[in-house]
């Protein structure tokens, strides 16, 4: 691992930036479908 971060270190950046990404999506999705949920239990449709 630590030759692939000396010889690509625009690799792991770029890994950084796409697990931050897919965090940030997961955050999200995560949010609406609780939202869905609380929405649906509150007006019992």
């Amino acid at each position: 691992m630590q030759l692939v971060q000396r010889t690509l270190p625009g690799l792991s950046l770029l890994v950084n930036l796409n697990l931050d990404r897919l965090f940030t999506i997961g955050a999200i999705l995560a949010g609406l479908l609780a939202g869905g949920f609380l929405g649906q239990i509150l007006l019992g449709n």
